[in-house]
């Protein structure tokens, strides 16, 4: 297993490098999302409508962060179960979902769009959401905002250590 440190800006050329396994450090612009806001995404794709930000080559966080304390960016913001999103994942990324991140397993659907759109699949540790907030260093509410804590937030973050759980070759750590 490898080491990588990446910039989300740079996951699209990198993820035909990665294995299932290898260790990603990851810094840069990503958008939390978690399974209410996705069904609006993809409503909003299939009704032919503009999305909150930009799919190409974007990162989605499994995450629904918690209110940020005074003097920080967020509060806890653990990875949520990926199954979850399984039904929306392949839609999103045949429409240019470079990456996802969360934990646990996913179903053959999601493996075979990572496969078919050469994206990635990190796992992130569960339970550890006060140590993945110290990740984050910007956080901005951008869309559904009705829904709390599971909005859409676009986060910049630094040095966020994640492991290859599925890779752009039919790679898994889950099987």
């Amino acid at each position: 297993m490898a080491e990588y440190i990446i910039d989300t800006a740079d996951l699209r050329q990198k993820a035909p490098g990665l294995r299932a396994g290898d260790r990603v450090i990851l810094s840069g612009t990503v958008y939390t999302s978690r399974d209410a806001a996705h069904k609006r995404l993809v409503s909003i794709i299939n009704e032919g409508g503009e999305l909150p930000f930009g799919l190409d080559g974007a990162c989605i966080y499994y995450a629904g962060p918690t209110p940020a304390p005074e003097g920080l960016p967020i509060g806890s913001c653990g990875p949520t179960t990926s199954s979850r999103m399984d039904p929306f994942a392949p839609l999103l990324l045949d429409n240019g979902l470079c990456a996802m991140i969360g934990k646990g397993e996913r179903n053959e659907a999601v493996c075979e769009a990572v496969k078919r759109n050469k994206a990635v699949y990190l796992c992130a540790i569960g339970g550890a959401g006060a140590l993945a907030a110290k990740c984050v260093e910007e956080c901005e509410e951008i869309a559904f905002f009705d829904l709390g804590c599971e909005s859409v937030k676009r986060i910049k973050i630094k040095d966020f250590p994640l492991v290859v759980g599925i890779d752009c070759h039919g790679g898994t750590m889950f099987k």
